[in-house]
């Protein structure tokens, strides 16, 4: 082969290799999400029916929602899936997200040791089963990471009127399930999104001992960035997934994800 037939060679298979990188980079979609969607389980059930409908891969990055909306901030990913609705409202306000839309929802519960030292099974409020945990200096293990739960954490200690600064309150800064995991070592007291205890739950000695409450309550939305101000991130992509959460079979199928024969989110993007 002569020196100019190499060298279109390269040129050319250079060309080839340059299309496949472009087509297969369309093809991901980059989520940062919670803790609590991987861990349960959901993605992995969601994912598969996602890519055999669209052909889209999804690269999933699991964060904290502070992590995660980060993330966005930066133009890291294309799309983020949270649930800490003040953060999230401040995001798209800021320009870093468009087009919000509500996805589903579980709850919080407060769990702890079987033996119950603090004595707030069937409390019908958070609020004063956080006091008496605080006021008996119960072991609480806190995410401490900014997330989504860490976040709900806080205000529920706001709504208690307590600093939590007592000595069996330990920070941690780990995803859900360390922090389960910790707890339950521990024998103390932890908050949690339902879907991840109901994951964990078999591996635990500790029981739900406070849910029900309104505070409680733990919406998810799945947010696009703002291709205006990151226009290179894969938005067609993101919108696609973002449009094939909320649509009829994805819905359905949220709906029925179970652990251990129990829901574990509700869609409502009705």
């Amino acid at each position: 082969m002569t020196v100019r037939r190499k060298t279109k060679a390269i040129a050319l298979t250079g060309l080839l290799l340059s299309i496949c990188f472009t087509t297969n980079a369309a093809e991901v979609i980059r989520l940062a999400t919670t803790t609590s969607t991987y861990h349960s389980g959901l993605l992995d059930f969601l994912l598969p029916e996602f890519k055999k409908d669209t052909g889209y891969d999804v690269q999933v990055l699991a964060a904290g929602t502070g992590k995660a909306l980060k993330m966005g901030e930066n133009g890291d990913v294309d799309v983020v899936m949270t649930h800490a609705p003040n953060a999230e409202a401040t995001f798209v306000d800021k320009g870093f997200g468009v087009l919000p839309r509500a996805l589903m929802y579980n709850d919080f519960v407060l769990v702890g040791p079987q033996s119950d030292p603090a004595n707030i099974k069937g409390s019908k409020s958070v609020a004063q089963a956080l006091s008496k945990v605080a006021d008996m200096d119960q072991t609480f293990i806190s995410r401490g990471d900014d997330s989504g739960t860490h976040k709900k954490e806080r205000l529920l200690w706001d709504a208690a009127g307590v600093q939590p600064a007592f000595s069996g309150y330990k920070a941690v800064g780990q995803g859900m399930g360390p922090t389960l995991t910790m707890a339950n070592e521990l024998q103390g007291y932890a908050l949690t999104d339902r879907g991840t205890w109901l994951a964990y739950q078999s591996k635990l000695d500790m029981a739900v001992l406070v849910e029900g409450d309104d505070r409680l309550f733990n919406p998810y939305q799945v947010i696009l960035i703002n291709p205006t101000r990151y226009p290179d991130l894969n938005y067609q992509g993101a919108k696609t997934f973002s449009d094939w959460l909320v649509n009829k079979k994805a819905q359905h199928l949220i709906d029925s994800f179970k652990v251990s024969g129990q829901q574990l989110f509700v869609a409502n993007a009705s």
